[in-house]
């Protein structure tokens, strides 16, 4: 029986035992999409003295956008700057489109006017086909949700929601600066609005075991929290304070191993509808201070699609549907 779900999911998903992203916009969109990092020109409230200074103690100083084209002050300059960055990659016979990613900082923390203009000429823009902006759910005011909503009839977009984990001992210790009932009342209210909400998740923060990272993943699936989900690795990168901390005493980190098994255990537990956006991540090269093994992506992924079928496991094969 346990072969016969097995089989199906597979045919569903492409050939893949879960229901990844390049899967499922191959469903909407008919082709393969390429994500632009872009910077919005913005802060965070952990950053600039409303909650804090520091940021989150995993945080960099390119407010995890590490990867995004220069800031410019015309969008459409910084969008072409960042299709040169991946022209490489784009190697379709038609036109490549594009996902206009918001990923620096806190890309609803502005004024409603700025905002505006930001969004509403990336969703004019003519490659681009998604925008996915990442915030804080502390920042997501009503006029910000029906701005988004206005945007969202032009072109579809999605919200990127940094929940990390769901233990309230962790997110003091990351800095997260907000609690957890912040975050359910964000998810509500963007789904209300007909936005599609994308979750962060990190494993391997300090102090949080397997266990604890299943409950985080439990919680999401049990209460239907999130279109999306991303699994992020925890990487530990220099001129932060995690960074700083980790050299002056270092604290255990998932071996390979260890997290592919910890993967596949989370992907188990997550309903079948919800996208996979990433299994993994990266940490940019010279700020990569652990663990080095993540480096070798290909290799990670390729264990990781290896576990699914040593284990002869799937999306949601423990999924038991929504808590009442």
């Amino acid at each position: 029986m346990k072969s016969d779900k097995a089989s199906s999911r597979k045919i569903q998903w492409g050939g893949l035992p879960f229901h990844s992203l390049s899967w499922d916009l191959q469903q909407r969109f008919g082709k393969k999409l390429y994500k632009l990092s872009l910077d919005g020109g913005m802060t965070c409230p952990n950053r600039d003295g409303t909650l804090g200074r520091g940021g989150c103690i995993f945080c960099s100083a390119g407010g995890s956008g590490d990867f995004a084209a220069p800031r410019q002050e015309d969008l459409n300059l910084q969008i072409q700057e960042a299709k040169a960055q991946i022209a490489g990659k784009a190697k379709d016979l038609e036109p490549p489109s594009y996902i206009a990613y918001f990923q620096s900082y806190t890309n609803t923390y502005a004024p409603l006017d700025h905002l505006e203009k930001l969004f509403f000429a990336a969703a004019a823009h003519p490659d681009t086909a998604v925008l996915s902006i990442a915030t804080r759910p502390d920042c997501l005011a009503e006029p910000v949700i029906a701005l988004l909503s206005k945007v969202n009839q032009i072109k579809p977009v999605w919200v990127e929601l940094g929940l990390q984990t769901i233990h309230e001992d962790t997110a003091s210790f990351i800095r997260r600066g907000y609690q957890l009932p912040v975050f359910e009342d964000a998810c509500r209210r963007l789904k209300e609005a007909g936005l599609e909400t994308i979750v962060h998740v990190i494993l391997g923060l300090p102090g949080e075991d397997a266990a604890r990272s299943l409950e985080t993943v439990s919680y999401l699936a049990d209460r239907r929290l999130g279109d999306g989900i991303k699994l992020q690795l925890l990487h530990i990168l220099k001129g932060t304070d995690l960074g700083q901390l980790y050299l002056q005493d270092p604290f255990p980190l998932y071996t390979m191993e260890e997290y592919i098994d910890l993967v596949v255990d989370c992907v188990e537990l997550l309903p079948p509808e919800m996208v996979i956006h990433r299994l993994t991540g990266d940490g940019p090269k010279d700020l990569l201070i652990a663990p080095l093994w993540s480096r070798r992506k290909r290799l990670v992924l390729g264990s990781l699609y290896k576990r699914f079928r040593e284990r002869n496991t799937w999306q949601g094969r423990l999924y038991e549907g929504p808590v009442s």
